[in-house]
């Protein structure tokens, strides 16, 4: 879960593409960021694979999209709080919390894209569209969810630098053995616990955007926190004038909760049950993302349910290419992987939620008493 407390990165401090044109991680702005002597070299395998996607036309902005795609989701947006009006105090409200709990997961993904610069060349740009459709749109700071995101890209499924690893659920048996009192209970039960647990996922999205405003030196953490209680007070005066006390509470709980849960759905298959790296391990750049990363197949329907985040071995390795390039970079990763005979993983949605939860029982089994099991950090 994305709770844990890290250092701040700033967004402004995170180039996705450095100016010698390799791949780079967030810059050394916080202890566990990656230096210039982590970045791909000049020559190295992945800067073979860079040079190809890059002659491709895959890194080249794709502004035409993101203005469809934001015009769209804008419309659905408001077309949800306008049925919401309508509609009244009325049970029926609960159909529309789930459209806009679907709703808001996508105005997440275009977050996401602003965050990693995927929409606009420019960071203020970005940053700009970020705070509009995070922090205003959905109640979830961007300047907080860059530099969690970007210690997790710079150090993915490795122990104690990636906080997606770190939070409520054991990932390695290392960890699940340390556990004690509750969490070790839920170490113990997390596979069963998984799902349940990811309609909590949108509290704690804003309660740690909410933390991050008033406790990091975020930069421009007035204005954040000042959106963020712009759209607290208009989502809560929005419920609370339409519907009776116990509709408004009733609302809430299934709008938030579905849009917690769809989140964690989409996040689930990217890389539970793919290699976990111990903390210091030595792994080159490539190798690092691709292998601890898992792609779901099932055509434009996934991709857009997904938010693209279906394409996770492509998006770990060029986190600034526009989402719709994605697909297109798929077999031309897919390939390079083959020549240096490196696993790609892809898979089924259902499949994949198979090998996440099955590590993640795995993993679990260590946390109980007098176990001996031994879980194995890779997929079936």
């Amino acid at each position: 879960m994305p709770t844990s407390s890290v250092t701040t990165t700033a967004l402004a401090d995170y180039d996705p593409i450095d100016p010698d044109g390799q791949q780079a991680a967030p810059v050394a702005s916080s202890p566990t960021a990656e230096t210039k002597e982590n970045r791909p070299a000049r020559g190295s395998e992945y800067a073979v694979l860079l040079r190809r996607v890059r002659q491709a036309g895959l890194l080249d902005r794709r502004l035409r999209y993101y203005v469809w795609k934001s015009a769209v989701t804008a419309v659905a947006f408001a077309a949800g709080w306008a049925a919401f009006v309508m509609v009244g105090d009325s049970w029926w409200q609960l159909v529309v919390a789930a459209f806009l709990a679907v709703v808001f997961a996508q105005f997440a993904f275009l977050g996401h894209d602003a965050g990693h610069r995927q929409i606009f060349a420019g960071r203020q740009a970005n940053y700009l569209f970020g705070v509009i459709a995070g922090n205003l749109g959905i109640g979830v700071s961007i300047g907080w969810w860059v530099s969690n995101h970007n210690r997790h890209h710079a150090h993915p499924n490795t122990e104690g630098s990636d906080p997606d690893v770190m939070g409520v659920l054991a990932h390695s048996g290392d960890r699940a053995r340390t556990g004690k009192g509750i969490r070790r209970l839920i170490f113990r039960y997390q596979a069963w616990l998984f799902f349940p647990m990811l309609l909590l996922e949108a509290g704690s999205l804003h309660y740690a955007s909410v933390r991050a405003v008033l406790r990091w030196a975020i930069p421009n953490r007035v204005w954040e926190a000042a959106l963020l209680a712009a759209h607290a007070a208009g989502y809560l005066a929005a419920v609370f004038l339409v519907l009776s006390p116990g509709k408004a509470v009733v609302f809430i709980a299934v709008h938030q909760g579905l849009f917690g849960f769809y989140m964690g759905c989409t996040f689930a298959p990217n890389h539970k049950g793919m290699e976990v790296l111990a903390e210091g391990e030595s792994a080159d750049f490539l190798r690092r993302q691709v292998l601890t990363s898992r792609n779901v197949r099932g055509g434009r329907v996934v991709d857009a349910a997904f938010g693209g985040l279906n394409y996770q071995i492509e998006h770990h390795l060029f986190p600034s290419m526009p989402r719709p390039n994605l697909r297109r970079a798929k077999p031309m990763v897919e390939q390079f992987c083959v020549e240096l005979e490196v696993p790609y993983c892809e898979t089924s949605v259902l499949d994949s939620y198979r090998q996440a939860l099955s590590h993640l029982h795995a993993v679990g089994r260590l946390a109980g008493p007098q176990s001996s099991a031994v879980a194995d950090s890779r997929p079936d």
